[in-house]
């Protein structure tokens, strides 16, 4: 149980503090409400840019980097098609500075033609090496397009286009950050060993803005759901048009193996379906007793590893099969194995057993992505996005509350023949 306390600052940032007692560090994790689906689709990696040049430097902190370090500290962040994050963690004596690190570039960023130019070639750098020059590391950049034709998730958080980021002009990147890096566009978690009363005082003192009263006592014992803003749900987005009949890609690449990917559109984080989803892609690929493991893996020998899994957006999503093929099995071969397992699933459903492994496989690892401070403060935070930071506490519930007949039900409305995109990477003879 993750007991957490919620502020709202008069100048519209979130506050939530933790008291983390079995830790001497604290965590300072700010959730910035921008991601790559907010971007212009003539502007694409922006998000993903911001991650870097937010590294840059203030005028009052030239190095932010070599603050944190002497304080014996860590720092990163990351960019995902929902929004970007970043958090410091040092000794709970460095959370003053810690704090005014987060304010200060929040406030204050050195955004200049030189620190762009340096970032610039930096993302680049990072599109060509881990995109491009990377077995099926481009295998985002085509399943997405592929998979949406309107929706802002049809590009990666790297973009659409590496030139939309190396072409980029100062004041494209200045308009971005006066628009999304905001105050009232944030959440802020503080973890650490100390009372809340003393880590909202700390935070007060360095944002300089005096507390509002209505959620200044709100708690996770007594916040109720209907008090939480829903930052992930503020926006609106082009939606697609329901899929008529399947797709598919054939490329050619420098691969060790034949590929194939199959995706078929699911529901969003809301959706009825959502937590089934993500028990089916666990019923079919998680551990070496899943059915996709059994079935093409281990006895058929056509693929030397294979996986599914849900891509986890908290708007309309994908679900996903993958395998890398074995030479001497076709592609045709292993996808229609894939299928079976899928449509298997959908006609024939699942003993209670086998959902109750997967529920128990669920909330162990839950628990365990819950086991630093520094994880809490990120959890506190992306369940405050979602609009339900109590959920915090009570994600396992709720995915023991999804039944057989109710996953069943899901693998039938997703697993549909005209929904689905099939990526194949074939290799260059």
């Amino acid at each position: 149980m993750i007991d957490y306390r919620k502020y709202i600052l008069s100048n519209g940032l979130t506050v939530l503090t933790h008291e983390a007692w079995d830790t001497p560090l604290a965590t300072v994790n700010v959730l910035y409400n921008v991601g790559s689906r907010d971007e212009d689709p003539r502007r694409t990696g922006f998000a993903h840019l911001f991650e870097h040049l937010m590294f840059g430097g203030t005028e009052r902190v030239p190095d932010f980097d070599a603050v944190v370090s002497s304080l014996g500290g860590e720092n990163n962040a990351f960019t995902n098609t929902d929004y970007t994050n970043y958090y410091i963690t040092v000794p709970v004596e460095g959370l003053p500075t810690a704090l005014m690190l987060e304010a200060d570039r929040m406030e204050s960023l050195a955004l200049n033609a030189k620190a762009l130019a340096v970032q610039q070639r930096v993302v680049t750098e990072e599109y060509n090496q881990r995109y491009m020059n990377q077995p099926y590391g481009d295998m985002w950049l085509l399943l997405r397009p592929l998979c949406y034709q309107r929706h802002p998730y049809r590009w990666a958080t790297i973009g659409a286009d590496i030139r939309h980021v190396s072409e980029a002009t100062l004041e494209d990147v200045q308009a971005f950050h006066e628009r999304y890096y905001r105050a009232d566009n944030a959440i802020l978690a503080v973890a650490a060993p100390m009372k809340h009363e003393e880590m909202i005082a700390a935070v007060e003192k360095v944002w300089g803005i005096p507390l509002s009263q209505p959620q200044a006592a709100a708690s996770s014992s007594s916040l109720g759901e209907q008090s939480d803003r829903c930052f992930a749900r503020e926006r609106e987005y082009l939606q697609e048009e329901e899929q008529k009949e399947a797709r598919k890609l054939v490329v050619k690449r420098d691969v060790p193996s034949k590929a194939v990917y199959l995706a078929w559109p699911m529901c969003d984080h809301w959706g009825e379906g959502f937590r089934a989803c993500d028990l089916v892609s666990d019923v079919l690929s998680t551990g070496s007793s899943s059915r996709v493991y059994n079935a093409v893996v281990r006895p058929g020998r056509l693929v030397s590893e294979a996986d599914a899994y849900i891509s986890g957006e908290a708007g309309p999503g994908l679900m996903v099969m993958s395998a890398r093929v074995l030479p001497g099995a076709s592609v045709d071969e292993v996808a229609e194995a894939l299928r079976h397992e899928a449509y298997l699933l959908a006609d024939k459903g699942l003993s209670q057993h086998e959902l109750e492994k997967v529920q128990n496989r669920y909330e162990s690892t839950f628990v365990y992505s819950q086991y630093k401070a520094a994880d809490r403060a990120l959890s506190l935070c992306h369940y405050t996005w979602l609009g339900d930071t109590a959920m915090v506490n009570r994600e396992p519930e709720e995915y023991r509350k999804v039944t057989t007949e109710e996953l069943q039900r899901v693998a039938r409305e997703v697993f549909r023949p005209e929904h689905e995109n099939m990526l194949v990477y074939e290799k260059i003879d």
